[in-house]
């Protein structure tokens, strides 16, 4: 199975962004975490600040499951969640903090409608949980 994980703004921080919330690990060392715990699942990974650049990447197609952390645009992002309207494979949403423990505004998930679950407030092993519940 090719799983494709995406991550939106600041994610590529991850490791030194607040650590305090997110953690310390990076996700480039979760990657690897991840690759040697699934070796039958081909895991690509793909972050981008910039929302246009994450529609494109989905759009390509190439994969047969969607991890996403849109990051901030769960918030606001119309374009991104009609993107992942479209596209009709499995797709988990998740977030490495618990978006309801947050500020007001990041309690809302735009893009949460258009995925088949949501995963929030499980830190960075929301990723490898989501990659198990994949069918």
């Amino acid at each position: 199975m090719k799983v494709l994980i995406v991550n939106g703004p600041n994610l590529n921080l991850l490791g030194t962004r607040e650590p305090e919330i997110y953690g310390i690990v990076s996700m480039e060392n979760y990657l690897e975490i991840l690759k040697s715990e699934f070796p039958s699942h081909e895991i690509q990974y793909y972050q981008s600040n910039i929302e246009g650049e994450i529609i494109n990447r989905l759009q390509e197609n190439d994969f047969d499951a969607l991890v996403i952390n849109p990051g901030a645009f769960t918030h606001y992002s119309y374009a991104i969640a009609d993107c992942l309207k479209n596209i009709q494979k499995q797709k988990i949403e998740i977030h490495i903090s618990n978006i309801y423990k947050r500020e007001e505004f990041r309690q809302k998930s735009v893009t949460a409608a258009n995925s088949d679950a949501v995963l929030s407030g499980f830190g960075m092993e929301g990723y490898r949980l989501a990659i198990l519940s994949l069918k």
